[in-house]
């Protein structure tokens, strides 16, 4: 007799709360999903959607690219049954997530470049600008 068993994301999300659900499953849906879920509680009951309103500012939700962060992470977690598929997946996700970064930063770095460059030229045209203000007028 086996007495391990593996647990199904349904039969996880069954042991949490009425909001944890419903924030979960606004997840899945993005950020449209919580627009919706806010536009539809200030048309029936406004107090609702100022509440949801609070809470998506409050969670960076609102400002976040997409609100289904979580359950990326949340998946890499979860066991397939497979313990081959298992090592795959966590691999790949492992190196998807290293180019992202790597990416992200190439972003930055040259974000930077192109920030420094437009300051070095203001400098230069403002050292232009002073040294043009200190020549003398010539004499008439």
């Amino acid at each position: 007799m086996n007495t391990a068993t593996t647990q199904s994301p349904m039969g996880q999300t069954h042991h949490l709360g009425f909001f944890a659900r419903a924030e979960a499953w606004l997840d899945e849906r993005g950020k449209g999903a919580w627009i919706a879920a806010m536009v539809l509680g200030f048309i029936f009951v406004w107090p609702i959607g100022l509440a949801l309103l609070a809470y998506m500012i409050w969670s960076k939700r609102m400002f976040n690219k997409s609100c289904s962060h979580k359950s990326h992470r949340r998946h890499m977690r979860n066991s397939s049954g497979n313990s081959a598929f298992d090592a795959y997946k966590y691999e790949t996700l492992r190196r998807l997530e290293e180019e992202q970064d790597n990416f992200e930063a190439f972003l930055k770095r040259l974000r930077e470049a192109k920030d420094k460059a437009e300051f070095d030229q203001f400098m230069n045209e403002r050292a232009k600008a002073t040294d043009d203000d200190a020549l003398p007028e010539p004499a008439n």
